[in-house]
């Protein structure tokens, strides 16, 4: 009979900035900030894009100071 095996922690289900230890996600890194949009410029959920609730809100706000400045459309 074979033994399960554990890990303490997938590394898979944390999300990416927790990963890269990004502590500020800054609103001039326009491709990592489109990964985290659809085509037509709404945020993708936390489930959809993997990250923390942490980091969600961090992004929203990377996300929208982006628009303010005109370096991501509001609409697509």
């Amino acid at each position: 009979m074979s033994k399960k095996r554990y890990r303490k922690y997938a590394e898979k289900s944390r999300c990416r900035f927790c990963r890269e230890g990004t502590e500020n996600i800054d609103y001039k890194d326009i491709q990592t900030l489109q990964k985290l949009c659809t085509s037509q410029g709404k945020l993708f959920s936390r489930k959809r894009s993997g990250n923390c609730a942490h980091h969600q809100r961090k992004a929203k706000i990377a996300i929208k100071r982006a628009r303010y400045m005109a370096l991501m459309p509001y609409i697509g």
